[in-house]
């Protein structure tokens, strides 16, 4: 994935491209133990989409032409608390080719990961794609809301991994995730769902 820039005083300003894993410690029932993609973060704010939440619903109920195109299990992901009657597809291309050659259809976000245009027609993208994924929904902060987020320790940030968009388990994303990690960080996939029960 790409590095953030750092300015002079060695602050990181976008972590696009990163992931966001919750803390343990996250009241937030949108978020408990989620993996988020961030697509989008500047000094306005910030977007981006749960991995690890799949839906009941099947793609093909709420775009048939993307059916087939769509990693499995092919159904919808529950992307976030904002925007939940609207759909966004993330894809990895192959070759993890950059912005410089995007196909119509695809807009790079970091490393070989991309937003698909949904309104395109399939076809255009599908090639071109290793795996994709659809979400209902997103998360998104206002300005300087996630960073105030990150500082209270309620979300750790590290590098995503093009497989994380594709696991065939994604309900155990949180915890692989948080295990690939350096120690001490790897022990949080250890902590139980409940704390009280430990």
């Amino acid at each position: 994935m790409d590095e953030p820039s750092v300015d002079d005083a060695g602050v990181e300003q976008t972590l696009t491209g990163r992931l966001l894993v919750a803390s343990p410690e996250l009241g937030d029932p949108h978020f408990a133990r989620t993996v988020v993609l961030l697509v989008d973060h500047d000094e306005s704010g910030a977007l981006g989409v749960v991995l690890n939440r799949p839906s009941t619903t099947d793609v093909s109920e709420i775009l048939p032409d993307w059916h087939l195109y769509a990693t499995p299990p092919q159904v919808v992901f529950q992307g976030g608390p904002v925007g939940r009657d609207s759909a966004l597809a993330l894809a990895a291309r192959s070759g993890g080719r950059g912005e410089e050659d995007e196909p119509l259809g695809f807009r790079h976000v970091s490393g070989g990961i991309g937003l698909v245009d949904l309104d395109s027609p399939a076809e255009l993208v599908a090639g071109l794609v290793t795996s994709m994924r659809v979400f209902a929904g997103y998360a998104g902060w206002g300005s300087d809301q996630l960073e105030a987020e990150i500082d209270d320790g309620s979300w750790f940030v590290v590098d995503a991994e093009l497989g994380d968009l594709a696991d065939d388990d994604p309900e155990r994303l949180w915890e692989r995730v948080l295990r690939r990690q350096p120690p001490p960080l790897a022990i949080v996939a250890t902590f139980p769902d409940d704390p009280s029960l430990n």
